[in-house]
């Protein structure tokens, strides 16, 4: 892996942090979120499970010795219990034996020894992430050449490309036609039918003003 990383990549990913130490919890969170696009924190197991039913998490960054837990056992619960399988970098002050071969038989993804370096905690995410990333690229790529195969037109090709290459991480697109117009030379009548063709379809589905979102299962059932 290079030493240098990109980690404007980190932007589209939500991370959860277990940590009951307050006072790293808040400055590591302070730090995360100019990085990533949302970072939830809990203190406790009950907090993360709660968070991790009710949002999207792509990573997990866990101290091992909570307060009365151990993280390790957590996550264990998750796995067996919860069928819940997230990338995890696990963070500790002790360098006790033990905890490395549980955190091995978890196969955890990283071992961070307190205290943090965030330089080194921002390119082990990374690291983690880059698969979810490759994958990502790939789908996106394969979705931009079903959705041109819709149309014809070079500027409605652009448009299309525009749209994924602006999804964000809820797969939803924000723009009016002014906005799309101001950066692609196309005309409005022309836009207007793309956008009336893939929300028929139901590729684009309009969830608030100037917002659709990315209809990937209508992509793939339609007859294109």
């Amino acid at each position: 892996m290079n030493s240098v990383r990109d980690l404007n990549v980190l932007k589209w990913f939500n991370v959860l942090y277990i940590e009951d130490d307050v006072d790293l919890l808040t400055h590591t969170k302070d730090v995360l979120e100019d990085f990533v696009s949302n970072i939830y924190t809990a203190t406790n197991s009950v907090e993360a499970l709660n968070i991790l039913q009710n949002k999207k998490i792509d990573v997990i960054i866990s101290d091992i010795l909570l307060e009365n837990e151990n993280g390790i056992e957590f996550l264990t619960f998750l796995k067996n219990e919860k069928n819940i399988s997230i990338p995890t970098i696990l963070t500790t002050a002790h360098t006790d034996t033990q905890y490395l071969l549980d955190a091995i038989k978890l196969k955890v993804e990283s071992y961070i020894v307190k205290p943090i370096n965030i330089k080194e905690l921002l390119n082990t995410l990374h690291d983690i992430l880059i698969p979810t990333i490759q994958q990502q690229e790939i789908k996106k790529t394969n979705n931009i050449i079903k959705m041109i195969s819709i149309v014809t037109d070079n500027k409605q090709v652009d448009v299309i490309k525009h749209i994924m290459n602006n999804l964000d991480s809820n797969d939803c697109f924000t723009g009016s036609y002014s906005d799309i117009m101001s950066i692609i030379n196309i005309s409005k009548p022309t836009l207007i039918k793309l956008f009336k063709e893939l929300t028929e379809r139901e590729i684009l589905v309009r969830v608030n003003y100037k917002t659709y979102k990315f209809n990937e299962s209508a992509l793939n059932k339609s007859s294109l």
